[in-house]
């Protein structure tokens, strides 16, 4: 989500892809007893989604928020058909495991993410892909300039959106130990509101990938907080958008300044 909004973009369908990479999860892998086939079937699926949005937002013209609101519909409605409105369950030991088990002692989820917080700091800050991005959402017709294809690089970021939700959805099919086809749906606003409390800018391709790990924190210490205090999940939502509104009014006055 941060590279897409460095674009001056939005990915409004990450959750309801989310919840469908993790059916997809669920249910290869239930049928194969394979978590590599299950995880590749997220990926594909995944990736296919952030590939229409690119082509949506970058060919046909659409503003990303209508264009990824549209997908969303798809991707929710998607999850019900092939789940006929039911929970997955019985999924493969190889699957669950993934959630429970440690690498060295530390858990294999936070493995996963600390390599994936890796790969996309070279990938932003260390390749030419990466100032890409910046130019993206800073200075788009410099790249055209520079005889580089800004349509492409777009559709390739939105592509990357979707692959990471794949990802995410083996691990939530393997935290729930089942796949259900409303598991994701509003944790695209949880991206969205770890993005912007981390500092990355809606506008002019200004972002910040340690600002978002730590925007990530914030989020996640603030539910668990209201979780733990035993207030409702509305006033959780509630408290994240809060929480959202006064990081953008902060960036708004850092920009005046």
């Amino acid at each position: 989500m941060t590279l897409i909004i460095m674009t001056e973009g939005l990915d409004l369908s990450m959750g309801a892809v989310l919840t469908l990479t993790s059916l997809c999860v669920a249910l290869v892998s239930l049928a194969t007893k394979s978590m590599l086939l299950g995880l590749g079937a997220g990926l594909l699926v995944g990736t296919a989604f952030g590939l229409a949005n690119g082509w949506l937002v970058a060919i046909v013209g659409i503003p990303p928020f209508v264009a990824t609101l549209g997908t969303l519909g798809m991707a929710q409605g998607l999850s019900l058909i092939v789940s006929d409105g039911q929970s997955v369950v019985g999924i493969p030991h190889s699957v669950r495991d993934i959630y429970s088990a440690t690498l060295l002692g530390v858990p294999v989820p936070i493995v996963m993410a600390l390599v994936t917080y890796a790969v996309f700091h070279v990938l932003l800050y260390h390749t030419r892909f990466g100032t890409y991005i910046f130019a993206l959402g800073g200075n788009r017709e410099a790249l055209r300039y520079a005889g580089l294809s800004p349509n492409r690089l777009l559709i390739a970021v939105y592509a990357i959106g979707g692959a990471m939700a794949g990802i995410a959805g083996l691990l939530m099919t393997a935290r729930m130990n089942s796949g259900h086809p409303t598991a994701g749906l509003g944790l695209e606003f949880d991206a969205i509101a770890a993005v912007a409390v981390g500092g990355t800018s809606f506008e002019r391709g200004n972002g910040w990938l340690l600002g978002t790990l730590l925007g990530v924190l914030s989020v996640g210490v603030l539910r668990n907080g209201l979780n733990l205090i035993s207030l409702p999940s509305s006033v959780q939502v509630a408290s994240v958008g809060v929480l959202v509104i006064v990081a953008l009014f902060l960036d708004g006055l850092r920009s005046r300044a």
